[in-house]
């Protein structure tokens, strides 16, 4: 799978959630937690000698069965066991993951391209050196735009036009500064002309459940392949109605329903679709789905001079999610610019999603108070009606509960990692109650209520709000 796969699977099943769901103003997408999921299935199939694309449609059924059976439980009420607990420790071991797979792509360019005391022939350590710029110069462009968002300078809708776009504007700056670099090699992005799949010599569009030829797998790797499957659904889960949750607060006064129970079934659906078309597996994307509000959201202008705007509606209506989908499903066609696109730049664009996404979590902020000493904590709620050794304990229980998750990825194991965030619920729920007092879980644990509303000059920003992985 790749790039047209991607963009294809995405495109389908936007337009497809954006017409029928309950809750159209939630954007889908393959998020870093799904392609974690995707790259340790990977690593399992190619180990146990498995046929991968038969294997995951298996798995894209079973996520469906898995799906339907939820809903007909009106299981959606479970989503309240993930708790901010378990959401910061998810959120910020996938930021890492994006960072540090950043610096280990970076270093395989070094090392094929090496410093050397003669180039009689390629590798041209100019490559490495291009590719630094590029990875960092996105970063930088990207996350100096994020910043800009809510400083003082030229008007607000400037502002938030530049802060909202900074990822496609350094992206296009980045790419234009290695087009003109004429002489120094870039691997570029893998992408076919027209409709067709990234392999198109190995594989079409639909993929043989029972696999082809000599590759076919046994009638018990069926009913196995239902164990990823519930691990994979635990991801969709999470993700789909954790961004429901997000995007349906009450302060955002929305006017019609959310479905929550109908939206999972549709994401459940999908799975097998996108298992049988042999596309990413999706789910609602956080901070896109939080953008998109955003985007919706009118604030009142007609107020005294010092007084905050007040949020008047969000323009609920399917008709954004059905252009953003299309727009996505035909630049599918645009093959010979995405060629044009220099891997490193992917590069900083992962590792500005994976700093990016460290806003907003609380555990990272308890982190750093470790090093400062108590006067200088900020005067916030957690940290008055909580000792500051008892907030340490419960970092680094946190802390450790990432490490364990860390071990788990970094193993042949790594396809567990959902059922590891499973068991942070009955940790949460019970074992810490040992350790924690009722109170000081409940500070601890608990939403921040009315942060990213009470200022239309100071929003916060998208991954503030959402505290969840990309």
């Amino acid at each position: 799978m790749g790039v047209s796969e991607m963009l294809v699977g995405v495109s389908i099943s936007g337009l497809l959630f954006a017409l029928f769901s309950g809750q159209p103003i939630l954007i889908l997408g393959a998020t870093g937690p799904m392609l974690v999921f995707e790259e340790a299935l990977y690593q399992i199939c190619d180990t146990m000698e498995l046929p991968f694309m038969p294997f995951r449609a298996w798995c894209g059924f079973w996520v469906t069965i898995i799906a339907v059976v939820l809903v007909a439980l009106e299981g959606s009420f479970l989503v309240r066991y993930f708790t901010r607990f378990i959401q910061e420790i998810f959120a910020l071991l996938i930021s890492l993951i994006f960072v540090i797979e950043t610096f280990i792509k970076l270093s395989k360019i070094f090392q094929t391209h090496p410093l050397l005391p003669y180039y009689p022939e390629p590798p041209d350590p100019n490559t490495a050196l291009l590719s630094l710029i590029l990875c960092f110069g996105t970063f930088l462009i990207a996350y100096f735009l994020k910043q800009f968002r809510n400083s003082k300078f030229l008007g607000r809708s400037v502002r938030r036009a530049l802060g909202d776009f900074g990822v496609p504007i350094a992206i296009v700056i980045m790419v234009a500064v290695d087009y003109l670099i004429q002489d120094t090699y870039t691997e570029k992005l893998d992408v076919p002309d027209g409709l067709s799949p990234t392999a198109s010599y190995k594989r079409g569009w639909l993929i043989n459940p029972i696999g082809d030829g000599d590759d076919k797998l046994a009638v018990w790797m069926y009913f196995a392949a239902a164990v990823p499957a519930l691990l994979v659904f635990i991801l969709i889960f999470m993700e789909s109605e954790i961004t429901s949750m997000i995007v349906n607060k009450k302060d955002r006064k929305l006017k019609k329903g959310s479905g929550y129970h109908l939206d999972l079934l549709l994401i459940g659906a999908f799975a097998t679709m996108c298992g049988i078309l042999g596309l990413p597996f999706v789910c609602a994307a956080t901070v896109r789905s939080v953008t998109h509000v955003s985007a919706l959201t009118t604030y009142t202008t007609n107020n005294a001079p010092g007084e905050k705007a007040q949020l008047q509606e969000v323009k609920e209506q399917r008709m954004t999610g059905i252009a953003v989908h299309i727009v996505i499903g035909v630049s599918v066609l645009m093959g010979p610019v995405l060629r044009q696109v220099p891997l490193a730049v992917l590069f900083g664009v992962f590792l500005y999603m994976g700093v990016a996404s460290m806003s907003g979590i609380q555990l990272l902020d308890r982190f750093k108070m470790i090093f400062m000493p108590v006067k200088h904590h900020p005067y916030i709620p957690y940290v008055r009606q909580v000792k500051t050794y008892r907030m340490h304990i419960y970092t680094f229980v946190q802390l450790l509960a990432i490490g364990v998750l860390w071990a788990v990825k970094s193993t042949q194991a790594a396809l567990a990692f959902p059922f590891i965030l499973i068991i942070l619920v009955p940790v949460r729920l019970g074992l810490l109650k040992y350790i924690f007092t009722e109170k000081e879980l409940s500070v601890l644990d608990r939403e921040e209520e009315g942060g990213e509303m009470e200022d239309e000059e100071e929003e916060l920003d998208f991954y503030a709000q959402a505290h969840m992985p990309m």
